[in-house]
């Protein structure tokens, strides 16, 4: 039986408090199943950040729900704290605390029993980034940076991991190489994941299904 990880419902949002507004997202009905890799894939301002934002609890949606294993995390009157929500997010830019090195960057927010040490450093390992642990953003190239970010999403035990133009930022043979890991690294820590992407061709190539996005609206979703 597939397990439901995430259930978008109706999803309206605008950023005008005004009468006359303008909708950045139209009716956004979207589903992902336990260990499944979604692409949201369109042009840029077509509203794949935003619902990303959404998702994570940055901001609370005008209209509509969004669900994570059957529990209401968002409404127009309910607003889990992100913090709550097991949810990880990678950022374009990283995101990385440039005044801590890499394994206190990893184990930033973490309890520090030895279930979740343990689990930071086989991420660290997965990742093929234990040695440089001890180091610091600015010391790591632009690829490592970005298994940092993913190590730190997937740390506290998330089970959905929000990628927002993970790769954009990385040369192309970097870039290749991180998207062919990224599907065996999630499924070693029975995560899903929701990868946003302009790159029609990153999407085909990694994710198992896609959703396209033009003027805030899903088109298709298959």
């Amino acid at each position: 039986m597939v397990n439901t990880e995430l259930e978008v419902k109706n999803l309206w949002h605008t950023f005008n408090a005004n009468k006359d507004n303008i909708w950045v997202l139209k009716n956004i009905n979207l589903t992902l199943n336990e260990g499944e890799l979604v692409g949201l894939l369109g042009p840029s301002g077509c509203g794949k950040t935003t619902l990303l934002r959404l998702i994570a609890g940055f901001d609370r949606p005008k209209l509509g729900s969004i669900k994570k294993n059957g529990n209401t995390i968002s409404d127009n009157c309910n607003l889990l704290p992100p913090e709550r929500r097991r949810i990880g997010m990678v950022f374009q830019d990283y995101a990385l605390f440039p005044h801590l090195n890499i394994w206190d960057n990893v184990c930033f927010g973490i309890n520090k029993k030895k279930n979740a040490i343990e689990r930071a450093k086989w991420l660290l390992k997965l990742l093929d980034i234990y040695e440089l642990k001890s180091r610091y953003p600015h010391e790591l190239s632009g690829g490592q940076r970005q298994r940092v970010a993913l190590a730190r999403a997937l740390a506290p035990g998330t089970s959905l991991v929000l990628l927002d133009e993970p790769f954009c930022s990385l040369d192309v043979e970097v870039r290749s190489r991180l998207r062919s890991e990224l599907s065996s690294v999630l499924k070693s820590c029975s995560a899903s994941a929701l990868l946003v992407t302009h790159d029609p061709f990153e999407a085909l190539a990694i994710c198992d299904r896609i959703a396209v996005m033009k003027e805030g609206e899903i088109q298709q979703y298959s």
